[in-house]
């Protein structure tokens, strides 16, 4: 009886190890490979939440969700229902830390002119942003800005690409 018992707790302590475990900042959302380019000077060096946490789990933790980006249909900005989990992982983050800031970086694909890019990049930014103001996020939180196609995630010139260039990275910093 006693060898359960002790094989019992070692199970429930490897379990809870295990699902309190963090991960790098690679995503598993998007289209192609996705590891969320940020420059150092913004973006926060914190763990990121495992897979296996539970959403509010992370927001306790004080860890950065893992998944950091939305992505978009063509010529489109609004949020895809699959993309949900996403940004209310990314409230709570953020009602739980109200002394971080996130920037929501708006992407396009190549196709189209710059100042077309720029706006539906804006537009992609902004949609995500007032998602999260609804969630509860203060406003003094949150900035949406667009990259429009300056900053490609993804270089060829295909749907697989412009699929993974379509899309609204948030980025963390202190306030």
């Amino acid at each position: 009886m006693r060898t359960l018992t002790t094989s019992a707790l070692i199970i429930t302590s490897t379990l809870l190890f295990t699902a309190c475990s963090t991960t790098p900042t690679n995503e598993t959302n998007a289209p192609a490979s996705d590891t969320t380019k940020a420059s150092a000077s913004t973006a926060t060096t914190q763990p990121v939440a495992s897979s296996t946490a539970a959403p509010a789990k992370a927001a306790q933790l004080n860890i950065i969700p893992i998944k950091r980006s939305v992505f978009f249909d063509y010529n489109k900005y609004d949020l895809k229902p699959e993309y949900s989990p996403v940004v209310e992982d990314h409230a709570k983050y953020l009602i739980a830390n109200s002394d971080k800031k996130a920037t929501i970086q708006g992407n396009a694909d190549e196709r189209g002119g710059s100042e077309y890019n720029l706006a539906l990049g804006q537009k992609r930014a902004e949609a995500e942003r007032k998602a999260l103001e609804l969630l509860g996020v203060p406003t003094s939180q949150l900035e949406a800005i667009s990259f429009g196609k300056e900053k490609p995630r993804s270089s060829g010139h295909n749907e697989t690409a412009w699929a993974d260039n379509r899309r609204a990275d948030i980025v963390y910093h202190s306030k």
